[in-house]
């Protein structure tokens, strides 16, 4: 059973697919999700699934993001 409805054609990957495809480790994605900017579209057992075009607009929004001055 999925959280939410998807579009028929969509592709759903797991985390840790989902982070080679957007080239960071399985724990960015987990903490996307924690700040949210990411949200399973369903689950398969006890994984979450997630939509790569989700997966992508969230690593396009985290990177365009300025990093914070560090004044150390």
């Amino acid at each position: 059973m999925t959280s939410r409805p998807y579009a028929a054609g969509a592709t759903l990957v797991t985390g840790v697919l989902a982070a080679q495809e957007a080239g960071v480790v399985p724990a960015t994605i987990r903490k996307w999700v924690q700040l949210g900017h990411l949200s399973p579209a369903g689950r398969q057992g006890r994984t979450h699934l997630y939509r790569l075009e989700d997966v992508f607009a969230a690593e396009r929004t985290t990177r365009a993001r300025p990093l914070r001055d560090r004044t150390d």
